[in-house]
């Protein structure tokens, strides 16, 4: 992968977990939601 697509797959996943849950949680929260996130997409890739 390119930097470019790792920064396009970081970028969207960050957008999709800043959207989907809403507001007003711990930031804990978002850091699993994104590494799960980015996990999936990552193992899509390869």
């Amino acid at each position: 992968m390119k930097g470019n697509e790792i920064g396009k797959i970081v970028i969207n996943a960050a957008c999709k977990v800043h959207t989907a849950p809403g507001p007003g949680l711990f930031e804990s929260v978002y850091e699993s939601v994104l590494a799960y996130e980015l996990k999936g997409r990552v193992s899509e890739q390869s």
